[in-house]
């Protein structure tokens, strides 16, 4: 995901405080519950697995799990260098964490969160999903500039798809379509599940730098953040038209709830800035909803519909670039109503 500085922040607070005029029927959400976590750090991705109750939540070198319903510690996964994302394959009873300084995928018990054992991925693997139609887990490795194909069954790299551009989330139309967010070249990149080939490649209109990315695969439509434009992008995945564009924050996650049709793009300004999707080429901006600076990436529990955002207090670094966090001030905030 993107770094995130000070000067990054300020500019996406003052232009989200404009925002389209006919902003209808609020979700109601607002932040509801913090959970700290003791442990120091960075972060960047977090799960949330309604099922099962737990959040997964990427820090420093470690995976931490809490009651998605308490926000007491489950436990941990150690031994992640450079920790990115988590995905989950419940039916296998695993989960998988892309440790992007190790260049590898760490795997673990989904019951004991015990590691299981490291698979060599490309390099830098950041943005990891379980693709529901394959059957496998895909990993967007940011310094290789491609993509991993990883059967969980096996435990085995299938394949290694170049993209030519650095990715930074992708996900699935379930039907045998990946979609990539390419971030240098402002573009969807489009692949075969199956035989693990190019098939399109869409120049995104209005959007600069891509990093969130969602999909409402009824409709087949992709919304798609963009932090440095400020910019959520609403494309038709069969062609990459642009059905529709909202101004922002300065986001580095987006989720669609499939059962409410909001798309929510989390800004690491302090806020979460929501889409509705009224039909397939009807959308409209709904509002912002407050949060804290540094929430820049998010996770959806699809059974409560709530969110759960990372973040941590920050202050100025002396030696200039992203702010520093403020030791014991990581938590996890919960919104919902």
């Amino acid at each position: 995901m993107k770094k995130i500085t000070t000067a990054m922040l300020l500019s996406g607070m003052a232009l989200c405080l404009t925002v389209p005029a006919k902003a209808q029927q609020k979700t109601g959400f607002h932040v509801i519950k913090k959970y700290k976590i003791a442990s120091s750090g960075g972060w960047d991705y977090i799960t949330a697995d309604g099922a099962a109750k737990r959040l997964y939540v990427s820090h420093g070198n470690q995976v931490n799990v809490l009651d998605a319903a308490t926000g007491d510690s489950v436990g941990y996964i150690p031994n992640t260098p450079g920790v990115h994302g988590i995905a989950l394959v419940p039916s296998l009873g695993k989960g998988y964490i892309s440790a992007g300084r190790a260049n590898a995928v760490v795997v673990f018990d989904i019951g004991t969160l015990k590691v299981l054992t490291q698979i060599a991925v490309g390099q830098n693997p950041d943005a990891i999903f379980y693709d529901d139609f394959s059957k496998k887990i895909i990993t967007c490795n940011g310094r290789s500039k491609d993509a991993t194909v990883l059967d969980p069954a096996s435990g085995m790299v299938v394949a290694t798809v170049p993209l030519g551009d650095k990715p930074e989330t992708a996900v699935s139309d379930g039907k045998g379509k990946i979609f990539v967010n390419g971030e240098g070249t402002s573009t969807v990149i489009v692949f075969d599940a199956m035989t693990y080939k190019e098939t399109a490649r869409y120049k995104i209109d209005g959007g600069e730098a891509p990093s969130g990315l969602a999909i409402d695969r009824k409709t087949n439509r992709l919304f798609i953040g963009c932090g440095d434009s400020k910019t959520m992008v609403v494309m038709d995945a069969a062609n990459g038209k642009t059905i529709a564009k909202f101004p922002i924050g300065n986001t580095d996650g987006v989720v669609f709830d499939n059962q409410l049709k909001l798309a929510y793009a989390s800004n690491g300004n302090g806020n979460i800035s929501v889409v509705r999707e009224i039909n397939a080429n009807k959308f409209e901006f709904v509002e912002n909803i407050p949060t804290e600076p540094g929430a820049r990436t998010i996770g959806l529990d699809e059974v409560t519909h709530h969110l759960f955002l990372p973040t941590a207090k920050t202050e100025p670094n002396p030696a200039g670039g992203r702010p520093k966090q403020v030791s014991g001030t990581f938590h996890v905030i919960e919104v919902g109503k």
